[in-house]
């Protein structure tokens, strides 16, 4: 007894001693934390989805009290939260336009055809792993909505038309959806930019004809009354190159013209 006795008191002690020696230690290394992370934190949405290029809003809290980043680092708070982040550190932010997510496709179920019945995982990433998907067009849209799927803000939808509905209120511009899109479909503009090219097929304009009644077929009449070059046909695609376009009566008449409205406004009703 006398010897567990003794073994117990000297592990006792050592105990004792031990922990003596790491509260030491801990007071001694103690780093302090900036406690504006907490409070940038606080202000952050909370979302959490990477947007930003840091794996949570607690890193990016981390980043913008250190200074390396701006405070209008978070696509997700936007405008907002950015002058609310930089009013409380007490720097100047650059007012940047708030930023949607754009669908650059009209390929449709009822103008783009699908060449085979698709029975593979439903994404599309797994079916553009398949001979570059289920349609003709190996450019097009799959409307199995991987973009859907990672959209945390319930700002996409697949319509009946079998393509992805952006709704321009919810939408954040975390840019998830653009990563998620195997075609590079979806693309982040300006929320006032409501002209584009809706379609990305470099095919030549024989098989996008034929594969997508929507598609643009390099034929090049958007780019007649374009004098300096606003419109250009470059790989049998149609290519904006400036907007002042749209402030030439005369050419956006060529543009109106176009056979497959594979360029144009956005409407109303989609993205």
């Amino acid at each position: 007894m006398f010897n567990i006795a003794i073994s117990i008191l000297t592990m006792g002690i050592l105990g004792a001693f031990f922990a003596y020696g790491l509260s030491i230690a801990k007071n001694k290394f103690k780093v302090e934390e900036d406690p504006r992370i907490d409070q940038v934190e606080e202000v952050l949405p909370g979302a959490n989805c990477g947007a930003c290029g840091y794996p949570g809003c607690r890193a990016l809290a981390e980043a913008i009290a250190s200074g390396q980043v701006d405070a209008n680092s978070c696509p997700v708070g936007g405008s907002e939260t950015a002058q609310e982040i930089a009013q409380m550190l007490g720097v100047e932010i650059i007012e940047t336009e708030r930023q949607v997510v754009v669908l650059l496709c009209r390929g449709t179920e009822t103008a783009a055809q699908r060449k085979a019945e698709y029975r593979g995982i439903r994404q599309c990433y797994a079916a553009s792993l398949v001979q570059s998907g289920d349609k003709f067009c190996s450019y097009g849209c799959l409307g199995y909505g991987d973009c859907v799927d990672v959209c945390n803000f319930d700002a996409l939808h697949i319509d009946k038309e079998g393509l992805p509905v952006v709704d321009r209120e919810k939408c954040t511009a975390c840019g998830l959806c653009v990563k998620a899109c195997p075609k590079n479909l979806l693309e982040l503009h300006p929320v006032s930019r409501k002209f584009f090219v809706f379609c990305m097929s470099l095919d030549n304009p024989k098989s996008s004809r034929k594969n997508c009644k929507n598609a643009c077929t390099g034929c090049m009449i958007c780019t007649k009354g374009a004098q300096n070059g606003e419109i250009v046909v470059e790989n049998n695609l149609s290519l904006i190159n400036n907007l002042d376009i749209l402030e030439n009566e005369e050419a956006m008449q060529w543009v109106g013209k176009c056979p497959t409205k594979a360029i144009g406004f956005l409407e109303e009703n989609q993205n």
